[in-house]
């Protein structure tokens, strides 16, 4: 039971941390003219090419940690439920 809160709030913090990113670079979208690839993720990444005149949100490493949470807490998660140790 205590790994599957501890799973639960971990896999929570990283969907609501990446799910925020998304929507801060969702919204900050239509304000950017120049880019490379898909907007959304060149807002969230950004990259070099351009030097300083590219408009990015440059919270890549943020949106990594958050899927890193994510996935963590879903291992967790899986664990726990097939663990062979039912009471």
């Amino acid at each position: 039971m205590k790994k599957t809160v501890i799973g639960s709030v971990i896999m929570i913090t990283g969907a609501v941390i990446d799910l925020s990113l998304i929507i801060e670079a969702s919204l900050y979208l239509p304000k950017m003219t120049e880019w490379s690839g898909s907007r959304l993720w060149f807002a969230i990444f950004g990259s070099r090419d351009f030097g300083d005149v590219a408009q990015s949100l440059s919270v890549g490493v943020p949106f990594i940690i958050g899927f890193i949470l994510f996935v963590t807490g879903l291992i967790i998660l899986a664990k726990e439920y097939f663990s062979a140790d039912k009471r």
